[in-house]
This record gives structure tokens, sequence and C-alpha cells, in this order.
């Protein structure tokens, strides 16, 4: 049972929740249309589409802040019940740190949720519109798939492989299929200099193309100038879009991740990476809302201002910290959980040293 304290203080965080994402969000927009009018007057964007995409702007942009619009809220009010001695009220008519801190949690626990369902259901699809509107027209003719060095394993005895790839050409480069028996004996291998997508005639096109069939401990040779053919594979299997993973809900992306790593991706700990993050999402508003909570329930000399800043101070550093250990994740072998659970475990850390001092 709510006692009015606890209503008192989950109205003031949801509210000042709310209140930030009013306030941040459009200008968010009108930052990002300034910055990008000019492209999309260039480039002929529809009005219906520009509408749409500011529609996923604000989902996809408002999901990625969330725990940093959390963190400043919680600082904001709560700097303000302590500059108008309320906390010193509430803390000496004999409740606990502990209960007072309770409305926090069961406010973070809110958020959490609403954080889960959106990130595992609505941003996904949200991430559609707004990626492909951005390719299409704001980064027109920049790569949106890894193009490089590509490796695909299609089932358990089909590998192919291109050395790059151009999207907008639907041409590959350097192509190699690869077929073996259950024994891991090569059955045969196609290799090509060139490979191209027609569209018109539903085909592979293969430039010098040379295929070899391996009979006993013999090769039969066969060569052609060129060959149009047909393959199982779908020519954007070869580089799925490299944003691919945040437009996966929370079943899809599980199977996809489990189609990637059949095919031997070569990129799979970057789809792991968004996986990870989501589910780690509602844990980092319970982390944020705590240290939030510690740090500005104290009255201090400079009032919200300090508060504000130092708040400010630790949402770059978790930002910092997120980015660091993703980019390691996706660039290296580094285990895609660990970039995950580092930053919370150090922040965790630190909110709960925090919360001591915040006791005494």
């Amino acid at each position: 049972m709510l006692s009015i304290i606890d209503k008192y203080i989950l109205k003031r965080y949801l509210a000042t929740f709310a209140l930030m994402l009013l306030l941040f969000i459009p200008i968010g927009i009108m930052v990002n249309l300034a910055e990008q009018i000019g492209k999309m007057i260039d480039n002929e964007a529809p009005l219906n589409e520009i509408l749409f995409y500011y529609l996923n702007f604000t989902i996809y942009i408002g999901s990625l802040l969330f725990p940093i619009f959390l963190f400043l809220s919680v600082i904001f009010f709560t700097s303000k019940l302590a500059n108008n001695t309320e906390i010193v009220a509430i803390l000496s008519s004999g409740v606990s740190y502990g209960r007072f801190l309770r409305p926090y949690l069961i406010g973070a626990t809110i958020i959490a949720i609403i954080m889960f369902f959106m990130t595992m259901f609505i941003v996904p699809q949200a991430s559609i519109g707004f990626n492909e509107f951005k390719f299409k027209y704001l980064k027109r003719g920049k790569q949106d798939r890894i193009t490089n060095n590509i490796f695909n394993q299609l089932n358990e005895t089909d590998f192919i492989y291109v050395s790059s790839f151009d999207p907008a050409r639907q041409l590959g480069h350097n192509f190699t299929y690869e077929r073996f028996h259950r024994d891991n004996k090569l059955d045969f291998k196609i290799s090509a200099v060139n490979i191209r997508w027609v569209e018109k005639d539903s085909t592979y096109r293969l430039t010098s193309y040379v295929k070899r069939k391996m009979v006993g401990d013999s090769a039969i040779l066969e060569s052609k100038r060129r060959l149009d053919t047909i393959f199982s594979f779908k020519i954007d299997d070869l580089t799925p879009v490299s944003y691919v993973a945040e437009t996966k809900n929370l079943f899809e992306l599980d199977q996809f991740i489990a189609d990637q790593k059949r095919k031997g991706a070569s990129n799979i700990n970057t789809y792991i990476l968004v996986k990870y993050k989501r589910w780690a999402l509602p844990l980092t508003a319970f982390i944020l809302t705590i240290i939030a909570v510690a740090v500005s329930s104290v009255k201090r000399r400079g009032g919200m201002g300090v508060n504000l800043a130092f708040g400010i101070l630790v949402a770059f550093v978790f930002i910092f910290f997120d980015k660091v250990f993703g980019t390691l994740a996706e660039q290296s072998g580094f285990s895609p959980l660990l970039a995950v659970i580092i930053p919370n475990v150090l922040f965790g850390l630190l909110a709960f040293y925090l919360l001591q001092n915040a006791k005494r």
C-alpha cells in the first residue's frame, strides 16, 4: 500500500520524466531538421516520408536517451526536494533512507517495464523506417552494409565467399561457392571473378566461371567466359544491412542470431551486443535511479546546479564506457556479454558507494 509520501514522490518522478521527454525530443527533432533539411530537399524526399521519419526518429532516439532522461529527471526533482528541505523533514519523521528510496524503485520498475516492451517490440519497427529513410535520403551513396570479406554458410554442406560486394550494382568480386560431402570431402568448387544479380531474368551472371568437380582422386574442370545460372541463396543474404539486428523484435532477434551463427557470419558480435544491451536496459534504469537519488538527496552549497552538473558528467562517463566496450565487442574478439556487464557493474558499485554515503 502506497503512503502519501510514496504517491507524492512517485508522481513527481513520473511527471518530471515525462516532461523531460516532451521538452528535449522536440528540440532534438528541430536540431536534426535544421541539419538535414538541405539533404531532404536535394534528394526530393516526399513530405509524408519526412513526417513518418520523424515519428520513427522520436521513438528511436527516445529509446536511446531513455536512461539519460531518467537520470537527469530524478536529479532535477530530487534536488528540488532537498533544496526545499522536504527530504530532511521526511527523514526526521522517522522514515529510514531505504524506505524513502522505495517510491523511486517503484518508479524505476514502471519505467523499466515500459523500456523493456519498447526496445523489444516497438523500437525495432521504428528502426526500420528510421534507417531506411536515413540511407535513402540523408546518406545517399554511403554504405549501409558490410561489404568486404563476406563469408556465409548456407547450410551444413554449402559455403559462399566474396571479397567485396557493391549493393548498388548488386555485384560481387572474387566469388567462391563450395559444397562438401557429409564426410567433409570437397564435392565441387565454383569460382568466378564477378557475380552479378540480373533482376530482369532472376539469375546470377558469373564472369570467368570455373567449376572443379571432384570424382574420386581426380577433378573435372569446366570453364566458361560467362554463365547465367541460379543459386538457392538470395543476393541480400550476402550482405545484410548493418542495422539489421536493430530491426528484429525479441523473438526474431534470437532466431536471426542463431541463423547467423550457423552461417558463420563474421560480424555476429554486433548482433549479440544488440541483444544483451536490450536486456540490460531495465537494469540500467535502476542503477542510474539509485545514483541520482544518492547524489541529489543531500542539500549542497551551490544548489541544484551542482547536482545537475555532476549528473551530466556521470551521464557522459556512462555513455563513454558503453561506447568503448561496445566498440571493443564489435571490432575485436571481446565478449559482447562482458561489454554490457562491465559498465553496469562499475556503475552499480558506484551506486552502492554513493548510497552508503547518502545514508550517513
